[in-house]
């Protein structure tokens, strides 16, 4: 028999267990999403544009947080001349991630 405590608890790690994959697949697909966008800005079309983006995606794992994303986008856009501000790309990641989320969760 079961408290009414183990029930919280276990409703509280399974929400908790819920919403980090929620967030891990946000996160992935607003890196799909920006390594799109990035791509357009660096003349990426089509196939070569979407493989850019598998690069962007693949960057987020080398660290925990954003910064390795952050850092792939900036040398990238300055090997390609590419004139953006850091503010501008931390915004659109910022955007990006919003997007994510609702589209994420719109898809339950």
């Amino acid at each position: 028999m079961t408290s009414g405590f183990d029930e919280r608890k276990k409703a509280q790690e399974e929400k908790f267990a819920h919403d980090s994959e929620l967030r891990f697949k946000a996160k992935a697909r607003r890196n799909k999403l920006l390594g799109l966008w990035a791509a357009g800005l660096l003349g990426l079309e089509g196939e070569a544009a979407e493989e850019y983006a598998k690069e962007v995606v693949i960057a987020d794992l080398e660290e925990a947080g954003d910064e390795d994303v952050f850092r792939k986008l900036r040398e990238d856009f300055d090997a390609k001349g590419v004139d953006i501000s850091d503010h501008r790309i931390r915004h659109h990641m910022e955007e990006f991630m919003a997007e994510a989320m609702q589209q994420v969760k719109a898809e339950g």
